[in-house]
Order: structure tokens, then C-alpha cells, then sequence
């Protein structure tokens, strides 16, 4: 459906249709209409921006990347800039100055108000991974001695600039958060019912300067739909709301999966990132876990005399080094996956050590049988010989799952992100281990 509408608003683009296509986009949705009107040419952008209804193209202009976002910032005029950014919410301004170039930043700094302005450096002051980094300060605010009917006159003057108005956050003068109150509670209320008798008390908030991911957790926990902000006095600056949730979910997947795979980060999207950029992104990991496999090499060349006197063993250790990784892989993805929803921790260590223990005795067992019946049968291997390979199979099971559980646990203790324990080096460790207790085996076993 999306490619058509694309197809169907580059046929009237063409055409110079412009009232059909006003009428095309008005149907739809601002992320959707966001998605077409990347496909379309970055020439087209500003033309097609403009008849657009201003809500639409409000909504529009949040869901674009920041590249199409760019082209039409350079594209408008002070006073359409200045519409565009006057219907943003703080926190997708403050997300677009971090992507723009300075040139940019400073024109739309421009043309925002003196208090936008202020709120917007207050935010941008915070460190990139705390929880006010990402926190929005448009939320409604009442206080305890109002009755319900104040509050909702409260609500209809200032909710039209709040990024939700379905939870009410009760402060005192100094702006300490005392309880709050949703939507619901107020309307299920007598209209002289006084705030302070019906709002919770009972509050979960989060610290500015937590880690923005750790506070995505706790709202998670709770199944909240938005979490209150606090400063070391508790006073209320901000709130997180659900949608500022999953785009730092989806930022840390995407980062996890990045590192996973031995690729540096980026937020660019796959078909407007350069050759370059995917080179550079890539390089560094290929070089060094191409440098950490020359241990392989070294370990090899160590046993060169033993693999002479035995050639058949060298046949197995591609296999042996695959089931190693293979196995240390499966531990560490657990392990990153249980890290990252704060299941576990460092002191934890002792307990997933014994249970990834049984489980790797477990699975070596049943690997190595299968494998010895299949050496002896099929590949038609002496007894000692097929003993040594399946003898290291599965020590080498239990000691690839063994490191793949404790590497993700030590990154995350030196502040590293555990993803980057994963695949490769694990892999590139497993390999190294592999081959010594091979050979070793193989040593003590045949008199090589």
C-alpha cells in the first residue's frame, strides 16, 4: 500500500496535481505521510511540505529522518520555521538540534521563544544517557488545594501544549512532587472534591541524571504510560512519556544488535548511509578480531609436529571451533538479553555459572555421543582418535558456555556494553581454547 500511494504521489507531483494531492495526504497519518514523502525527491520536499495542513505537516516533519528534516529546515522561510517548531513538543525539538548541524541549530534557535529556548538548553545540558536527556517539560501541573472543577479549568487552559493531560502531576510552590491525579479520577470525583483527598501519593519517579535506559526499565516495570522526573530535591523538571520509551528501546536494540554483530553503531537508516561511512563502521572490528584470530595461528603452529604425526585431527577443527562459538553465542545472547532487562547483575555471577554449568554438561554430553557414534561409524575412525575429538567437544561446550556468560557480566562492571562480549569475541575466544584443549587432549591421549 505505501509503495503505491508513493507511485500514486510522484504520478500527481508530476502532474502538477497539487489539490488531488493535498487530498491524498490528508487521509493518512503523519508517520505515514513521513514515509512517502521520504521517498520522494529531496527538489520535491519543500513544494510538497507546503500543502500540506499545518497539523499534518507537524506531525509529518517528527516522524522524517533527519536528513529530509535538514533539507526542509534549509528549505523555509523564518516564519515557516518558525509554525514548524511552534507546534513541536521540547523534546522533538531538543532531539532535532542534537542531529543538525551547527549552522542549523542556530536558526532554529532563532526562531523559537526566549522560555523554549531556555527549556531546550536546560534539556541539551544533561548527559546523552540520562533520564533528562530524553524527558519532555510539557505536562499538566495542579496543586492540592484545588478542587476538581479547578482543575479541569486548568486543564482546558494549559493542555493544548502538553504532551498528555491524562496524568496530572500535584506539586507545592516550590515545585516538589507531592502526588498525582489522572483524567479519570477527576471525572469519577464530586466537582468540589479537593485534590489533595483523591491524588496518590504513593509515587515512582526517576532521578535526571539516571541512565535514560534504566529509567525506560522502570516505566516498563510498572506498566506506567508516563513517568515523572525528578531533581535531587525532588522537585519536578520533566516527565518520560510511553512514545520517548520506545524510541530508546528501539536505540538500544538497534545499538545491541550493532555491536552483537561487530559493527559500530549508527543511526542513519541502511539506503542513505554512504560506502564510506559502512567501511569506517565496519573496519576497526574486522581489523581487530582479524589481529585476535592470530592466536589460532600461533596455537597451531605450536602442535605443527603433533598434527604431523596425527593429519586426521586437523580435519575437526573447524568443527570443534564451530560448536565452541556456537555454544558460547547461545550463553552470551541469554545472558546480554537477561542483562538488559536488569535480570541480572555481576553478583548474580555464581548462580548463572552453575546453571549454564549443568546446562553445558548436559548438551556436551549428548554432542559428543552423537558425535563419537557418527566418527566411528560413518567416518570410520579409530577409537582413540574419535575419544579425543568428542573428549574435546565437550569440554570445549562447557567452557565456550562458561565464558560466553561471565564476558557480558565483566563488560557491563568495567561500563562497556556487554553486547560487544558477543558473537565475534566470543567466537574468537571460544576458537583459541578450543584448539589448546584439543591439542592437549590429543597429546596426553595418542603420545603425539
Amino acid at each position: 500500500m505505501e509503495i503505491n500511494m508513493t507511485e500514486k504521489a510522484l504520478e500527481l507531483l508530476k502532474a502538477k496535481r497539487f489539490v488531488d494531492l493535498k487530498n491524498l495526504f490528508v487521509v493518512l497519518n503523519g508517520p505515514d505521510v513521513a514515509l512517502i514523502l521520504e521517498e520522494m525527491p529531496e527538489e520535491s520536499l519543500p513544494v510538497l511540505f507546503r500543502i500540506l495542513p499545518k497539523e499534518l505537516a507537524s506531525e509529518a516533519f517528527v516522524e522524517m529522518d533527519f536528513d529530509s528534516q535538514e533539507v526542509l529546515i534549509r528549505a523555509f522561510t523564518d516564519k515557516e520555521l518558525k509554525e514548524v517548531l511552534d507546534e513541536l513538543f521540547v523534546d522533538d525539538a531538543v532531539d532535532l538540534i542534537e542531529e543538525m548541524p551547527a549552522g542549523v541549530v542556530k536558526r532554529i534557535l532563532r526562531n523559537t521563544d526566549p522560555e523554549t529556548r531556555r527549556v531546550i538548553n536546560q534539556i541539551l545540558n544533561y548527559p546523552e544517557d540520562s533520564a533528562g536527556s530524553i524527558m519532555t517539560t510539557e505536562y499538566v501541573r495542579l496543586q492540592k488545594e484545588m478542587t476538581v472543577d479547578q482543575a479541569f479549568n486548568r486543564i482546558r487552559q494549559t493542555g493544548a501544549d502538553k504532551e498528555t493531560i491524562y496524568t496530572c502531576y500535584v506539586t507545592d510552590e516550590r515545585r516538589v512532587l507531592r502526588g498525582l491525579v489522572t483524567v479519570r479520577q477527576l471525572l469519577l470525583a464530586d466537582r468540589e472534591q479537593i485534590i489533595g483527598d483523591i491524588m496518590e501519593t504513593n509515587l515512582i519517579s526517576v532521578d535526571t541524571m539516571m541512565d535514560k535506559e534504566e529509567a525506560v526499565q522502570t516505566l516498563s516495570k510498572y506498566g506506567f504510560s508516563v513517568m515523572p522526573v525528578v531533581d535531587k530535591e525532588q522537585r519536578l523538571v520533566g516527565i518520560i512519556t510511553f512514545d520517548d520509551a520506545l524510541d530508546v528501546i528501539e536505540e538500544e536494540a538497534t545499538e545491541d544488535i550493532a555491536m552483537m554483530s561487530a559493527v559500530t553503531p549508527t543511526d542513519k537508516p541502511y539506503l542513505k548511509t554512504g560506502v564510506i561511512e559502512l567501511f569506517r563502521s565496519r573496519i576497526v572490528w574486522l581489523l581487530v578480531l582479524m589481529l585476535s584470530a592470530t592466536f589460532t595461528s600461533i596455537i597451531l603452529t605450536s602442535f605443527e609436529e603433533s598434527l604431523a604425526a596425527c593429519v586426521v585431527l586437523t580435519a575437526y577443527i573447524p568443527m570443534l571451533t564451530s560448536t565452541g562459538g556456537n555454544s558460547g553465542s547461545q550463553a552470551s545472547a541469554t545472558i546480554i538479553r537477561a542483562i538488559s532487562l536488569g535480570d541480572v547483575d555481576l553478583s548474580d555471577l555464581p548462580a548463572i555459572l552453575w546453571k549454564e554449568a549443568r546446562v553445558a554438561v548436559i548438551a556436551g554430553a549428548v554432542l559428543a555421543v552423537a558425535n563419537f557414534v557418527k566418527l566411528l561409524i560413518f567416518d570410520k575412525l579409530t577409537i582413540p582418535i574419535a575419544l579425543v575429538i568428542c573428549l574435546t567437544l565437550y569440554a570445549t561446550v562447557i567452557v565456550a558456555k562458561l565464558v560466553g556468560c561471565t564476558l557480558p557480566l565483566l563488560a557491563k562492571r568495567l561500563k562497556l556494553d556487554p553486547a560487544v562480549m558477543a558473537n565475534p569475541f566470543i567466537s574468537t575466544i571460544v576458537d583459541a581454547l578450543s584448539l589448546v584443549i584439543y591439542l592437549t587432549i590429543a597429546t596426553a591421549v595418542l603420545g603425539l
